[in-house]
C-alpha cells in the first residue's frame, strides 16, 4: 500500500487517523475502469465497477476472483456476515445473489435499474434465505418451502430507493422523501425520518445509513445528521401502533456535504464533499474530500480530528462518487472513489513515534518508544535516541545532547568514541566528559587522557573535579602525573594542582609524595590519608606541622595510635614546643591519670603556663605528681586556690583556712573548707579569726548552725558591736533550732510507729501453731520428738525459733524462775562452746 497525502488543519495536533492508498491489483483495476461500489467484509474486499464487474480482493488489494456480471455500472454489492454469500445489482436491472463457493441462487432480470441490495446479515443459516433490492420498490424476497422465491412489496410510491441497511430484524431505507426502517420480525413499518433539505437532488447527494448496533441507526443526508434510536413501545401505550418506535437523540448540521458515515467508539467517522471558491472565476470547484472524526451532542457535535485527503482526479468527483465503507473488525474506514480506494486506520504507537520525531519532540519520542519497547515494530530505540541527540547538538544545547548521550548510546562503544570526537571537533569536550562511561564499561584509555588534558589546558578546577570522580584506573596516571608536573614548573604554588598531584600521587600508591604534598597544604585530607594507608611511620617527623596544622585532630590521631607512636617519642617531638606539648599531654590525662605519670610533674608547670583553670582539677586527679614541687610553682605564681588545696593534702589545714581567710577573705569557702574538714580546732580559728569581723561574724551565724553551736559564736561577741543583717541571722538559727526539733519528733514518731509495728507482727507470728510430727527431732537428745506409743503421757518444748526439746532433756532454768530459752539460740549468742557446757549441767 502506498501512503496517502493528507492535510492538516493544525499540524501541531497529532492526527487521530493514518491512510494508505490500496495497490496491487486494485491499481490495475482502476487503471482500465472505475470504481462504484464496494462491501467490506473482515476478511476480503467485494469491488464493483463501472464496466460492470466484481472483484473479491485480499485485504492488501491483490485480486482473488472476478465476476462478469454485466456491461453497465454495478449499483450495489451486499455480503452476509459469513462471507459466504454475495448479492449484486446493477443498472441495467440485473440482480443475482449467489453463494461465493457454489454459484447457486438467484438470478433475475429486472426491467427498471436496481439500486440496491441487501442481503439478510444471517443469510447463509436462515432456512427462508431472504434478502431486498431496491428500485421503484422495495421488495423482500424469501424462500419457501417448496424451495421457490416468494417476493412481498414493503413500500413504493416515494420515488427511487437509494440505500438499504440491514442490521439483526431491522431494515432501514432512504427514498426521496426520507428513511423508513422495517421491522421483519412484527412485519411492521416502525418510523419515517423526513429529509431536510429537499432542495437537493437525492441523486446527487444520496442519504448515508449505517448502524452502529441493532438499535441505533446513524442517517447522514446533505449536511445533515440524526441519530436514531430504536426503542420498545410501552405495552399500555401499543393499541394499534407498532411494538417499537424511533427517538432521534441527536441532530445536528455540517459545514460540508456527507459522503458517508461509520461509527467509531462512540464517535463518528465522517467523509465529507468539499466545494471551495475559485480565485479566477466565480464558480465552485471541488476540493479534496475530508475525513473527519466528530463527537456527537444532542444538537451539535464538537471536531476531534480533520484530514483531507488528496485522492485521484478529486477535481472530478461529485458527492455521489465518493462512498465510505468501514471494517467492524479491526476499525478499518475505507474512503471509495472512482479512480482511488484508501484505507484510513487509527494510529498506532508506531506512529504516535514517528510523528514525535518528525515534530521534532525527540523526548517525547524516546520515552514513548521505551516504553513500548517490548512491542515496538519499526522503531528501532537508539536510532531515534541518536537523531535526538543530533537535533540538541544542532541546536548547540550541548549538555542537553551529552547528557543524552548515557541513555541512548547505552553499552556501544563504537558509538561512544564516535559521539566524544565529535564533541571535540565542535569545541565541547568539557560537556560530554561527566557523562562518560566509568563501571563495567568503559573506552579506551586515550578517550579519557584527551580529555583530561583539555581540561588541563583551559579549567584547572575542572581537571581536579574529574580526577576526584573518575577511578584512577581509566587513564594512565603516570602520563597525567606527568602533564600536572609540566603545569606546576609554570605555576608552582596552584594549590588546585598540588591538590590533584596529591589524589594522582595516592591512586599511583605513593603515599609520602602525597603526605608532603597534604601538609605543604595543610590540606584537611592529610588525617585521612595517614589514617587509611596506615603512614604513621611517615608522620614521626612531622608532629610539630600535623599539630601546627589542626591540633585537636592531630592529638585524637595520635592518642588512638599510641601502639604506632609511642607517648615518649611525641614528647621528644614536641619538647622545644611546650604549647602544644601541653595539649598533647592535657588530652593524655584526660583519657587516662596513669599513662603519662611520669610527666606529671612537668606538667604542673605546663598548667601554671598555659592553662591555669585546668591546674587545680589535675592537681585534685592526680595521685603522681609531687606535691612539695606543686607547692613551689603555685606559691610562686600566687595561686592561692591551688596553694590552699595543697597545704589541705599535705595536713596543714590551718594554714590552708588562714590564706583563705587572708588572701581571699571569702568567709563562704572558709565555712565550706572548715566543713570539709571536719574539724573542732579549724572550727574555734575561723570564729576566732572572724569575731572582729560583723560581715564575717554574720556569714558564720548563717552557715555554722547545723556544724557547731551558734552559742558558741554568740558568747564570743562584744558588746556593742554593729553586725550587718543580725536580726535575720538570728532568726535563721531558731528557725534551723526549730527545723531540727521538728525533724527529731517526726523520726521519734516513726520509730515508735515502725516499732509498735514490728512487735504486732511479732506477736502474730508467735501466736501461729507449729507443726510437730514424727519427722522431728529432740535436739538435746536427736530421736524422735513424738514416741513411738502416743498412748502414753509426754511433753514436749518448742521454741518460737523451731528448735524442739524433750521437756526431761532441757536444762533447768536460769536466773529468771519460770523462763525458760533456746539452749542451742542461747549457745550462738554465747560463743563456742557454750551450749555443751550447758547440756552437761
Amino acid at each position: 500500500m502506498a501512503e496517502v497525502e493528507e492535510q492538516e488543519e493544525d499540524s501541531e495536533e497529532e492526527p487521530k487517523l493514518k491512510y494508505e492508498r490500496l495497490s496491487n491489483g486494485m491499481t490495475e483495476i482502476l487503471q482500465n475502469d472505475a470504481a462504484s461500489c464496494m462491501t467490506v467484509h473482515d476478511k476480503f474486499l467485494a469491488l464493483g465497477t463501472h464496466f460492470g464487474k466484481v472483484f473479491l480482493l485480499d485485504i492488501q488489494g491483490n485480486i482473488t476472483q472476478k465476476f462478469e456480471i454485466s456491461s453497465v455500472k454495478i449499483n450495489q454489492i451486499s455480503l452476509d456476515e459469513s462471507g459466504e454469500h454475495v448479492g449484486i445489482c446493477s443498472e441495467d436491472g440485473k440482480v443475482q445473489v449467489f453463494g461465493l463457493y457454489t454459484r447457486e441462487g438467484f438470478h433475475e432480470n429486472f426491467d427498471c435499474p436496481i439500486k440496491v441490495v441487501a442481503l439478510h446479515p444471517q443469510f447463509t443459516r436462515s432456512n427462508y434465505k431472504q434478502f431486498v433490492t431496491g428500485g421503484n420498490k422495495l421488495l423482500l424476497y424469501e424462500r419457501n418451502w417448496l424451495n421457490r422465491w416468494k417476493t412481498s412489496v414493503l413500500h413504493e410510491g416515494e420515488g427511487t430507493i437509494t440505500n438499504i441497511k440491514w442490521r439483526a430484524n431491522l431494515i432501514a431505507w432512504a427514498n426521496n422523501v426520507g428513511v423508513k426502517i422495517y421491522d421483519i420480525s412484527t412485519k411492521q413499518r416502525i418510523t419515517n425520518v423526513l429529509r431536510d433539505n429537499v432542495s437537493l437532488r437525492p441523486d446527487m447527494y444520496p442519504c448515508s445509513l449505517c448502524w452502529k448496533d441493532n438499535t441505533t441507526l446513524i442517517v447522514g443526508w446533505g449536511s445533515s445528521i440524526k441519530i436514531c434510536a430504536v426503542k420498545e413501545r410501552n405495552p399500555t401505550e401499543m393499541r394499534d401502533l407498532p411494538s417499537r418506535y424511533v427517538e432521534i437523540v441527536s441532530a445536528f448540521e455540517t459545514e460540508f456535504f456527507i459522503c458517508g458515515l461509520a461509527p467509531l467508539a462512540d464517535q463518528l467517522v465522517t467523509l465529507f464533499f468539499v466545494k471551495e471558491n475559485s480565485d479566477q472565476m466565480d464558480e465552485e470547484l471541488c476540493a479534496r474530500p475530508r475525513l473527519d472524526i466528530i463527537q456527537p451532542l444532542p444538537e451539535s457535535c464538537e471536531e476531534i480530528s480533520s484530514d483531507a485527503l488528496t485522492v485521484r482526479n478529486f477535481q472530478d468527483n461529485e458527492c455521489r462518487d465518493y462512498r465510505l465503507e468501514h471494517s467492524e473488525g479491526e476499525s478499518l474506514f475505507y474512503i471509495i472513489s472512482p479512480k482511488d480506494i484508501v484505507v484510513a486506520k487509527e494510529r498506532d504507537q508506531d506512529d504516535h513515534i514517528d510523528w514525535l520525531v518528525q515534530k521534532k519532540k525527540y523526548e517525547e519520542a524516546l520515552m514513548a518508544a521505551e516504553i513500548s519497547f517490548k512491542n515496538i515494530k519499526r522503531h528501532d530505540v537508539q536510532k531515534i535516541g541518536m537523531d535526538y541527540i543530533n537535533h540538541l547538538v544542532d541546536t548547540g544545547d550541548y549538555d542537553s545532547a551529552a547528557r543524552k548521550c548515557q541513555k541512548v548510546l547505552g553499552k556501544n562503544m563504537e558509538l561512544w568514541e564516535n559521539e566524544v570526537y565529535r564533541f571535540k571537533t565542535i569545541g565541547q569536550l568539557k560537556a560530554i566528559s561527566q557523562y562518560l562511561p566509568r563501571g563495567d564499561l568503559r573506552l579506551r584509555p586515550a578517550i579519557y587522557e584527551m580529555i583530561l588534558h583539555e581540561f588541563l589546558k583551559t579549567d584547572y578546577e575542572g581537571f581536579a573535579t574529574l580526577i576526584r570522580e573518575w577511578p584512577g584506573d581509566l587513564y594512565n596516571n603516570m602520563a597525567i602525573v606527568q602533564a600536572v608536573t609540566d603545569h606546576l614548573k609554570r605555576d608552582p604554588t596552584n594549590s588546585t594542582l598540588l591538590t590533584t598531584l596529591a589524589e594522582l600521587y595516592t591512586y599511583d600508591q605513593r603515599y609520602d609524595r602525597a603526605l608532603e604534598i597534604y601538609l605543604r597544604l595543610r590540606h584537611k585530607d592529610v588525617y585521612q590519608l595517614i589514617h587509611k594507608h596506615d603512614l604513621f611511620s611517615s608522620i614521626e617527623d612531622k608532629i610539630v606541622l600535623l599539630m601546627d596544622f589542626d591540633k585537636e585532630k592531630a592529638v585524637d590521631m595520635l592518642l588512638d595510635n599510641e601502639d604506632k607512636i609511642s607517648i615518649d617519642k611525641v614528647v621528644e617531638e614536641l619538647a622545644d614546643r611546650p604549647g602544644l606539648l601541653h595539649v598533647y599531654l592535657h588530652k593524655l590525662f584526660k583519657r587516662d591519670h596513669h599513662k603519662g605519670q611520669k610527666y606529671h610533674e612537668r606538667q604542673i608547670g605546663l598548667y601554671a603556663e598555659y592553662d591555669r583553670p585546668n591546674l587545680l582539677p589535675f592537681l585534685r586527679d592526680s595521685t603522681h605528681c609531687p606535691l612539695e614541687k606543686a607547692l613551689e610553682i603555685c606559691q610562686q605564681r600566687n595561686f592561692v586556690e591551688e596553694t590552699v588545696f595543697l597545704l589541705s593534702r599535705m595536713g596543714n589545714c590551718r594554714r590552708a583556712l588562714q590564706m583563705i581567710m587572708e588572701e581571699l577573705a571569702d568567709v563562704d569557702k572558709a565555712i565550706e573548707f572548715a566543713k570539709d574538714q571536719d574539724d573542732a580546732e579549724l572550727w574555734d580559728d575561723l570564729i576566732s579569726y572572724s569575731i572582729d569581723k560583723p560581715p564575717f561574724i554574720t556569714g558564720l551565724l548563717n552557715n555554722i548552725g547545723t556544724h557547731v553551736d551558734p552559742i558558741l559564736l554568740i558568747r564570743r561577741i562584744k558588746e556593742g558591736m554593729e553586725i550587718p543583717n543580725l536580726r535575720d541571722s538570728l532568726v535563721k538559727i531558731l528557725h534551723d533550732y526549730n527545723l531540727q526539733i521538728l525533724l527529731r519528733e517526726g523520726c521519734k514518731k516513726i520509730l515508735v510507729a515502725d516499732s509498735l509495728s514490728l512487735l504486732q507482727k511479732m506477736h502474730r507470728t508467735q501466736m501461729r501453731g507449729v507443726r510437730v510430727d514424727e519427722e522431728n527431732i529432740c535436739e538435746s537428745c536427736h530421736t524422735s520428738i513424738l514416741p513411738s506409743d502416743m498412748a502414753k503421757t509426754f511433753n514436749v518444748v518448742v521454741f518460737h525459733c523451731r528448735h524442739m526439746f524433750h521437756k526431761e532433756c532441757l536444762p533447768s532454768s536460769g536466773t529468771i524462775p519460770g523462763l525458760q530459752f533456746c539452749n542451742i539460740c542461747s549457745a550462738k549468742r554465747r560463743g563456742p562452746g557454750s551450749g555443751i557446757l550447758e547440756m552437761k549441767k
